[in-house]
């Protein structure tokens, strides 16, 4: 983190006239700070991947959706049945259906970890890094802004659905690199988005006034300040601009695009429009977009819960995204990733749910250049433990950044000068590349 200083004036709360007209010109769109949108353009460009995150907030139940055991006893198999998927061999959940005729679309990984806490897990899986409360280690999504950066002048790391458990962001990073957050529905009728329309009675001759402005006191600083050799902050503020004017933007935000077939295709509910903007917005060019999709933590009435909205809403849009991406050419440099904290207790409890069960849980992963249509892992007969092939927490990262062409023996700075990698070590996945 650094500061520029100035020798202009500054009002008696700290905050000179320059500043005060800037964030009212960004505070129209609801934009806090352009530091969202300071990110460096990448050099790196050899492979560039696209990646959709499906989180399933609160820890989904790996023996009720990609791991049944349809053999084993009543109290651990649970109430549903098993289908076969288009992919020989390979069976899921019964409440899967749709997901299962896209299975030769992505893989599934058994995956175990030491962690069944909530907000623990959380950081850990979206991290790659093992809690710790002196380091907030940053996510996937921010990593990638950091190593790529900007295209077609929109945000590289977006989020829908609100933060899971806070976490997801930059951490030690800083927030330059946190994500663009998108906190409407997507399902709503008047969805928009706020950083990128402008509020009733606002319109855009009245923004570039204040532009105009704000414009003739930065020529006005940078000539009093012309000696200084700091690096000023002005093609950030720029680019909040361009943001919440553009047609790119605002197009790709813009799901009344979509035929009705198709946005019936990936549901009419939040997470199934939540998919297709997804889609929207890698087409459009942001590079990593996260869907938190919560209701998943289901100690009492786990089939119920499952059966009734969340399996539902979560086959027809995870499906859609495929079926739609690989239609469109996009599947092939976009990573679909499903998963969440960790899995449930194989076991049902007295309450008609599962626990908490970091032992075993599931990940899937298609598109973005790696192996689909397999499995990788297996746990044992009940679902509680790896049999064979454990794949840890790092090694999932480890092949997220292999699929995204992310170097994870770089390192970066912490705010007191330590250097930290980008992975905590892991080993990607081989079978999947």
């Amino acid at each position: 983190m650094f500061e520029i200083k100035t020798g202009c004036h500054t009002t008696c709360d700290g905050i000179t006239r320059r500043d005060a007209l800037r964030v009212g010109a960004l505070g129209l769109f609801g934009l806090t700070l352009p530091s969202l949108l300071q990110m460096q353009v990448s050099a790196d460009e050899a492979k560039d991947v696209n990646c959709i995150l499906l989180w399933l907030n609160g820890g989904p139940s790996h023996i009720d959706m990609f791991d049944p055991k349809p053999d084993a006893p009543a109290e651990i198999r649970g109430e549903f049945g098993v289908v076969e998927t288009n992919v020989k061999g390979t069976r899921v959940s019964d409440q899967l259906p749709l997901i299962a005729k896209q299975a030769d679309k992505y893989s599934i990984l058994r995956v175990t970890s030491p962690d069944s806490g909530h907000e623990t897990a959380t950081s850990y899986v979206l991290s790659g890094y093992k809690f710790t409360p002196a380091v907030v280690y940053p996510a996937f999504g921010s990593v990638v802004a950091r190593e790529k950066g900007f295209r077609n002048g929109l945000p590289p790391y977006a989020h829908l659905g609100g933060l899971p458990f806070g976490y997801g962001t930059a951490g030690y990073m800083g927030s330059v690199y946190n994500p663009f957050e998108i906190r409407g529905d997507p399902n709503a009728k008047k969805f928009s988005v706020r950083d990128v329309t402008p509020p009733n009675g606002v319109d855009f001759a009245r923004i570039e006034r204040r532009r105009a402005v704000l414009s003739a006191i930065d020529d006005q600083q940078r000539r009093l300040e012309a000696a200084r050799p700091i690096r000023t902050m002005d093609e950030f503020y720029a680019r909040a601009y361009d943001m919440v004017t553009s047609p790119v933007a605002k197009k790709a935000f813009n799901l009344h695009e979509e035929p009705d077939k198709l946005r019936d295709d990936y549901g009419r509910h939040t997470f199934g429009q939540s998919c297709l903007l997804a889609r929207r917005l890698v087409e459009a060019g942001v590079r990593f977009v996260t869907i938190n999709n919560g209701g998943w933590d289901t100690h009492t009435d786990n089939f119920k819960s499952l059966k009734n909205r969340r399996l539902p809403e979560l086959d027809r849009g995870y499906a859609a995204l495929l079926k739609d991406l690989h239609g469109r050419g996009l599947l092939s440099n976009t990573l679909v990733i499903c998963m969440g904290e960790f899995g449930r207790t194989p076991r049902v409890n007295s309450s008609a749910g599962r626990d908490h069960w970091g032992q075993a849980m599931f990940v899937t992963m298609g598109g973005g250049g790696v192996k689909t249509g397999i499995t990788v892992g297996e746990t044992d007969a009940n679902a509680e433990m790896p049999k064979e092939r454990p794949i840890t927490v790092e090694d999932v990262a480890a092949t997220i950044y292999r699929s995204l062409g992310i170097d994870t023996s770089k390192a970066f700075l912490t705010s007191d000068g330590r250097p930290i990698k980008i992975a905590d070590g892991g080993t990607a996945v081989d079978e999947l590349f």
